[in-house]
């Protein structure tokens, strides 16, 4: 059964990091396109990250270009989201996706990625 299970949130003050992960089980890394989205209160769900089911390509929405990166660990079957010089507007529950069926460079458009993890709490605030 395909699982994608998000750790690593919780409360930073502004300009701090952290590193979210995403722990994935039921299917390989190279074969589908992994995505980060956040929604905040009140807002629509929206994408931050990806990278494409190859791991050659990545994509970052321009609030977060500079400041978040996407890795992933093949070994680990974990794929890290590093988030630098938060803001508050970076509050949010983010959530990890994939997709077998996306190809090329990855989309950050809500609604197309098949498989959902349950989400982490992000807060910053001082």
């Amino acid at each position: 059964q395909l699982q994608l299970v998000e750790s690593g949130g919780g409360l930073v003050q502004p300009g701090g990091s952290l590193r979210l992960s995403c722990a994935v089980s039921g299917f390989t890394l190279d074969y589908y396109a992994i995505g980060w989205f956040r929604q905040a209160p009140g807002k629509e769900r929206e994408g931050v990250s990806c990278i494409s089911r190859s791991g050659g390509r990545t994509n970052y929405a321009d609030s977060v270009k500079g400041r978040f990166t996407f890795s992933r660990d093949n070994t680990e079957n974990t794929v890290y989201l590093q988030m630098n010089s938060l803001k508050p507007e970076d509050t949010a529950v983010y959530y990890c996706a994939a997709d077998r069926s996306l190809i090329g460079l990855c989309p950050l458009r809500n609604g197309v990625y098949k498989y959902w993890g349950q989400g982490t709490q992000v807060t910053v605030s001082s």
